[in-house]
């Protein structure tokens, strides 16, 4: 009976101190990976500025890239208007030249 006593003590001794041991391993690994959700998460945040970033100068590159298109229609528009009255003009010195030329 106290062999079996001996024996039940030796093997709760000898559990206490392997859940002990590895207690202490999982408080370890915990704060590791406690360390490397913050690190991950300092990297997600930093990614997320970037992101934000990366969004305005794009946005601000979209407005850029529309005030040029409008301006080239513009421009267009003016073109047109400059080679519709040179046609006419050019018209306009035809007839004269063949009115002079019929006189």
């Amino acid at each position: 009976m106290l062999r079996k006593m001996c024996s039940a003590t030796l093997l709760s001794s000898a559990a206490l101190c392997l859940v002990l041991a590895a207690g202490c391993a999982s408080t370890d690994q915990l704060e590791e990976v406690r360390a490397v959700a913050e690190q991950a998460s300092k990297e997600a945040a930093e990614a997320k500025q970037m992101a934000a970033e990366a969004n305005r100068n794009a946005e601000e590159a979209k407005a850029a890239a529309a005030a040029a298109q409008s301006s080239a229609e513009q421009a267009s528009a003016t073109a047109n208007e400059a080679k519709a009255a040179s046609q006419e003009a050019n018209e306009k010195i035809d007839r004269a030249f063949k009115k002079s030329m019929y006189k």
